[in-house]
């Protein structure tokens, strides 16, 4: 009876998809770790773009620009880079499908066309050449259940979308006539027009086009400028037909971080993992660097009940559970890890007068702390203030006075990261005094989490100039209290630009800061702002015929407190 009752169990697990312990999967942490070449002018720097990601064969490829190859993993969480010598890598805007047996690459104004059965090899061959895609740029191929093929592109006017069916058996040939695939979007009026477009249609040219099909429905995803902030999101239009007509969705944008450590989430492409889970990978910057440069950032995404697209972009820069199964609550692949190293008490070895120790604490990837050299025992350690418990911890390296074209050995950076309670007897955390892999931005889940109050990292090998650290990031939890629910707050339209709310609450003690949500639907929260020291809000709500639901939930290195969601007034 008890062998028939674990049975059913199990079964009932699985059938349910019930979510099982999160403590059995790994996490990652924005932006992604990527080992790639570096920009072609000598100045090392690290600036991708336009990212696609496609299943195929058990396998995620990862494309994006200026990456100078592309990217494979089994997992999302541990890539490795191919250099593929025969595709046009130094293109923008690439993007691949899965045709059948085949995967095939394209890039934008290239009509060269590649596909492989081998992809982790790094062999193509060349398919044929298409005029279509020589002259346009910033396109998605899309592969519908039924066989057919469609290619999307800009338009010349804001009412639509270019469309163009591709024959899969004979070439990619375009098939019939250019369509116009009409995408209504009713907050567009109020905008600016754009240059060089005609007054009548007040147009807009379509950038980063991407198709998804889910439940039937067709979600066609592109990127614009958010209104209020000087950054990209993704918005989504949905359609019953391929072609069209499609609706501008409610929840809008669909993806988008307004500000933070890591802004964006824009310019990107949506697809679901081999357990049915569904992800939006984007192009994401560093608003405090001072050249700007932008990375790939992998956010949680899904539909609701209601068929909305939406993606979890909400702390989208703190460790995320990856998970290894069909995970039905998607709000639960947040392990809970606070941020443990902001402006806290630092020292170094040596410092540069320019570039202070707390500068790799400032959640500022603009700037930097340096030693006066890159000898081997330069050090920089960190108070965490009191005891706490360590569980990841991640780091950001500047590309000070350097001049790597090449990711590979001879320039991996070689460290000693350990920990202490008193911070007299130290304790090894990470061994990289060996390490053989080039990264840029190191991220480390400590199997098992360590107790303590400081944190210090030493210098094995820099692999050009001083040793240097941009940001040093520590997650875990502290020992006390979590902060006080904030249940009042005032959420007020501007009676002057309805799509304006102000919102204003009191500051709290022991908090840290704040995660704004707000969606249509007290359930659907989809859209987040975070802040800090700050008290007083002013955003620009995508719709200014609509309702607004907020909600604040406090925050410090302790953990998260959810807020009361109330109605905008």
């Amino acid at each position: 009876m008890k062998i028939r009752l674990a049975i059913s169990l199990l079964t009932l697990i699985v059938l349910l998809g019930i979510q099982v312990n999160p403590a059995s999967c790994q996490t990652y942490c924005n932006p992604l770790n990527l080992s790639n070449k570096f920009s072609l002018d000598l100045s090392s720097k690290h600036d991708l773009t336009d990212p696609t990601v496609v299943l195929y064969k058990d396998n995620y490829y990862l494309f994006a620009s200026n990456a100078g190859g592309y990217w494979y993993s089994s997992d999302l969480i541990s890539w490795k880079f191919v250099s593929a010598t025969n595709l046009p890598v130094e293109n923008d805007a690439p993007t691949a499908v899965v045709i059948g047996d085949w995967i095939y690459f394209f890039t934008s104004l290239n009509g060269t066309m590649f596909r492989t059965k081998d992809p982790a090899s790094g062999k193509w061959e060349v398919y044929g050449n298409s005029m279509l895609l020589s002259m346009i740029s910033d396109f998605a191929v899309f592969a519908d259940t039924d066989g057919r093929v469609y290619c999307y592109y800009g338009c010349t006017n804001n009412d639509g979308v270019m469309s163009r069916e591709l024959d899969p058996n004979n070439l990619l040939e375009p098939l019939g006539v250019p369509m116009v695939c009409k995408k209504t979007n009713p907050l567009k009026s109020g905008l600016k027009k754009s240059k060089n477009v005609s007054e009548k249609t007040g147009s807009y040219n379509a950038q980063g086009s991407w198709m998804n099909k889910y439940n039937g429905k067709y979600y066609y995803q592109c990127a614009e400028i958010s209104k209020g902030f000087n950054n990209y999101c993704d918005v989504v239009y949905v359609s019953d037909t391929p072609t069209g007509p499609f609706v501008y969705a409610a929840n809008n944008p669909f993806s988008y971080r307004p500000d933070g450590f890591l802004s964006g989430a824009s310019n990107g492409s949506t697809f679901a993992d081999k357990y049915g889970n569904w992800w939006h990978i984007a192009t994401i910057t560093t608003p405090g660097n001072r050249e700007n440069q932008s990375r790939l950032g992998l956010f949680p995404a899904g539909f609701d009940k209601d068929g909305n697209l939406f993606t979890k972009t909400d702390f989208g820069d703190y460790p995320i559970i990856m998970p290894n199964h069909k995970n039905i609550n998607i709000d639960k692949l947040n392990p809970e890890w606070a941020l443990l190293s902001d402006n806290l008490t630092s020292q170094a070895s040596s410092t540069l007068f320019s570039s202070p120790t707390a500068s790799a604490f400032d959640e500022n990837l603009g700037t930097y702390w340096s030693a006066q050299t890159g000898k081997k025992g330069e050090w920089l350690s960190v108070d965490l203030g009191s005891v706490c418990t360590i569980n990841a911890f991640q780091l950001f390296f500047p590309e000070n006075k350097t001049q790597i074209v090449k990711a590979d050995t001879a320039h991996t950076r070689r460290y000693l990261i350990e920990y202490s309670i008193d911070k007299k007897t130290w304790k090894k955390l990470s061994d990289k005094t060996k390490n053989l892999e080039f990264q840029i931005n190191p991220y480390e889940e400590i199997k098992n989490p360590v107790q303590a109050q400081y944190f210090k990292i030493t210098n094995y090998r820099a692999p050009e100039g001083p040793f240097a650290i941009s940001e040093l990031r520590i997650f875990g939890n502290g020992s006390h209290r979590k902060p006080k629910k904030v249940n009042e707050f005032r959420a007020i339209r501007d009676y002057r630009d309805p799509q304006v709310i102000k919102m204003s609450w009191k500051k709290q003690a022991n908090t840290t800061g704040y995660n704004i949500r707000y969606g249509t639907d007290k359930d659907k929260l989809y859209h987040s702002l975070q802040v800090y020291k700050k008290t007083r809000l002013t955003i620009h709500c995508p719709d200014k015929k609509r309702i607004y639901w907020f909600q604040i939930d406090a925050f410090n290195e302790n953990g998260v407190t959810p807020g009361k969601p109330m109605l905008s007034k």
